[in-house]
């Protein structure tokens, strides 16, 4: 043996540097192994969280993309600022505006994605051991994103109409937490919805007790009954506390990923550096395309067509539920968004069911792993946007055949 090959010998030898410890504890769960099945074509799967594919303006999206192309190339292909294109942070903060709550551009930093929004957050906000609350159920992303960040996730207690103000207030003067995270309206996972009233005093503990807001709102826009709640971060206590995160994701496309975030000055620049450090900026072109729909079509008018495609889809879910799941069980009547959330009788563990619910063709996500506390094992979630009402029908009727096998 040559001496080159006895020293290669010897480093091969030696073992590499552990991963960081917060990608050691973040492992592979159980339910995203048994989901990876439903991706068989013929597996009706109310389990995704996706906006139906045939909905989306897809001749429009691409007649922006041509436009910006053949008119500002250069521009569209280059580097742009962290905070985003102006013209698209504008269009935005007109957006928002006119929804009652009064923003400029300078209001805005946009995202790639709204998951992103909620990375920067916690990089810019918490420190390891740093205590974030969260609503119980709460949207899975957000828990993976603050339990990544190292935090101490609680989860406050609620009701149906979400969050209790007066148990808010208990864990804020306990737990000094940094954050009180939310999605106030068509809340993934269980579709609720915040009332005005509520909102205004989870805003009233947050002025008085010292504590941000992060309103996440991906799914406002898709009403198809009843009428608008304004936003917390509209609320008079709230206002220099409040970051409200929204996306196109849910009413252009996902594949843009574009979303943005609308922060007080200070936040917001903490939140510019650490994009930065992230991904230096969204893309150029996918933000001058969407202002560019923005100017030449009319997305509102869109929305309006996706949402009562939706109602009528949520309309077909709730006709079928009660035959589907077993006597006793409980579930949500959504005014808008993309999901409902469903509670079996006592005995039942939706995590365990789900191998044989999907023996029978059929997906839902188990509601266990939304849990931020203790798990309710007897519940589970379900989308009712990406299949259309005789899909729905169908779905329900292989539900039903897979949890009365495997019960």
């Amino acid at each position: 043996m040559t001496v080159t090959d006895t020293a290669s010998a010897h480093h091969a030898a030696a073992p590499l540097p552990p991963l960081a410890a917060r990608a050691r504890s973040t492992g592979g769960s159980p339910v995203r192994d048994i989901l990876a099945v439903t991706a068989r074509p013929e597996v009706i799967n109310f389990a995704g969280g996706l906006p139906a594919p045939e909905l989306f303006d897809a001749e429009g999206i691409a007649a922006a993309y041509r436009d910006v192309l053949a008119e500002t190339p250069a521009r569209a292909l280059q580097y742009s600022t962290t905070e985003g294109e102006p013209v698209l942070r504008a269009a935005l903060a007109g957006r928002v505006s006119a929804r009652g709550l009064v923003t400029g551009a300078d209001d805005i930093l946009v995202t790639t994605g709204s998951q992103q929004g909620l990375s920067l957050l916690a990089t810019a906000l918490l420190e390891p051991g740093d205590t974030v609350l969260v609503e119980s159920p709460c949207y899975l992303a957000a828990l993976q994103a603050f339990a990544f960040a190292g935090a101490r996730v609680v989860a406050v207690p609620g009701d149906e109409d979400g969050i209790d103000p007066g148990a808010l207030e208990e864990l804020v003067v306990r737990e000094r937490p940094k954050l009180l995270y939310t999605v106030p309206t068509f809340q993934n996972p269980t579709g609720r919805t915040m009332p005005a009233a509520r909102r205004a005093a989870v805003a009233e503990v947050a002025g008085r007790c010292g504590l941000w807001i992060v309103e996440d709102d991906p799914y406002g826009e898709l009403r198809f009954e009843g009428g608008r709640v304004p936003w917390i971060a509209a609320c008079d206590g709230a206002r220099d506390r409040t970051v409200l995160l929204g996306s196109f994701s849910k009413v252009m496309a996902p594949g843009l990923r574009l979303g943005w975030l609308r922060a007080p000055a200070g936040l917001l620049r903490a939140c510019a550096v650490a994009k930065q450090a992230a991904d230096l900026h969204t893309p150029t072109v996918n933000q001058l395309a969407a202002a560019r729909y923005l100017a030449d079509r009319d997305l509102d008018a869109h929305v309006a067509r996706v949402a009562a495609a939706y109602g009528v889809r949520r309309d077909a879910m709730l006709a079928g539920l009660e035959d589907a799941l077993p006597a006793g069980s409980r579930w949500t009547r959504p005014e808008g968004g993309m999901f409902l959330w469903a509670r079996l009788p006592e005995g039942y563990d939706t995590t365990v069911l789900l191998p044989e619910v999907v023996r029978h063709d059929v997906a839902y996500v188990p509601g266990a792993p939304f849990h931020a506390g203790t798990p309710d094992r007897a519940t589970l979630r379900l989308c009712f946007v990406t299949q259309t009402p005789d899909e729905i029908a169908d779905g329900l009727r292989r539900l039903g055949a897979g949890l009365r096998a495997g019960a």
